[in-house]
């Protein structure tokens, strides 16, 4: 299926050259690749073909038709929870990235979305990891994305998680500490929790940043314990990363679990049927049960929920809601 991508420059890739950037965002072309479609005018950027080295701005409109691409297998049974004319919440499954990125394009809730109609272009309030199921709001115009991304910023949104970890946890725990990345590991993306008191001030020169999350234990079975996370913080893999510190791996996380060799046996197809059995389940167990927000124009505190999703509820031996 041909898709065109389209999306915004963020302040974060101002300055970067239009190839460099394509490069490193969408890896299933090499540079090469890249500067042919280029100079066959298949990226546009505000309307213009543009040359390769020139440099990109905030708020740029950068468009590719993106044509035939192969692409992993995913997930493509997502549920519309809830929608209106200014946004709508959505129960992504696990095994679906929200945005193109890396292999992914047409594989994407992004591209789902579009393809579904009444979705020209959507925009992602939270965004989920591929691996993570459940809500994602999407904004349907510009000025109820604002709002509700102002709402996100300022920690005004509850988040609750159900997350399984390996062990028996504790009845309850507030974590707060440091978020840096892991240089022990052998994956460069890996971050690491440092516990510390609240109020601490960030080591001088660390790229380290302040997460604090609510666990409480709701059940337990088979040497696993299910928990509700609810973090205080927004930071990039935050719950996986703090239970692993606390010494509770995610059960069926390749990276933040019980070995983060599965996850180098995974990128390269490797896993053994007894990774698999290590693992439980075949993607992490985490998912994004509910959010709690101010609807973006009558301002009406609103909660969204999505019902555990069956392969997690097979891991309990429990039939999913509905």
């Amino acid at each position: 299926m041909t898709r065109e991508m389209r999306f915004e420059i963020h302040e974060k890739d101002a300055g970067k050259p239009v190839l460099e950037f394509l490069a490193a965002r969408f890896t299933y072309h090499c540079a090469e690749a890249w500067a042919r479609l280029i100079a066959e005018g298949r990226v546009r950027v505000n309307g213009g073909v543009p040359d390769g080295r020139a440099t990109l701005r905030a708020g740029d409109r950068l468009c590719y038709e993106a044509g035939e691409i192969p692409e992993p297998p995913v997930e493509t049974g997502f549920t519309v929870l809830a929608e209106d004319a200014l946004m709508a919440a959505i129960d992504k499954p696990g095994n679906l990235p929200c945005h193109p990125g890396g292999r992914y394009f047409n594989h994407t809730l992004w591209a789902l979305l579009k393809a579904r109609g009444g979705f020209p272009d959507p925009i992602f309030i939270n965004r989920l990891d591929r691996e993570t199921s459940g809500v994602v709001l999407v904004g349907k115009t510009k000025e109820a994305a604002q709002n509700l991304s102002k709402q996100f910023a300022s920690h005004s949104v509850v988040k609750r998680y159900t997350v399984f970890v390996e062990g028996l946890f504790p009845e309850r725990a507030d974590a707060a500490g440091w978020l840096m990345p892991d240089s022990g590991s052998a994956v460069r993306k890996k971050r690491r929790f440092v516990p510390a008191a609240p109020g601490s001030a960030c080591p001088a020169g660390a790229a380290w940043e302040w997460a604090e999350t609510a666990f409480e234990r709701t059940g337990a079975q088979d040497g696993m314990s299910v928990v509700t996370a609810t973090p205080r913080t927004g930071r990039l893999h935050q719950i996986r990363a703090t239970l692993l510190g606390l010494g509770y791996p995610v059960v069926g996380d390749k990276l933040y679990g019980v070995d983060e060799n599965l996850f180098i046996r995974f990128c390269s197809d490797a896993l053994t049927d007894s990774d698999l059995s290590r693992l439980r389940m075949g993607r992490q167990a985490l998912h994004a049960g509910s959010l709690t927000f101010h609807h973006p124009r009558f301002g009406a505190r609103t909660e969204i929920t999505a019902p555990l999703p069956a392969d997690m509820a097979a891991l309990l031996g429990v039939a999913p809601a509905g």
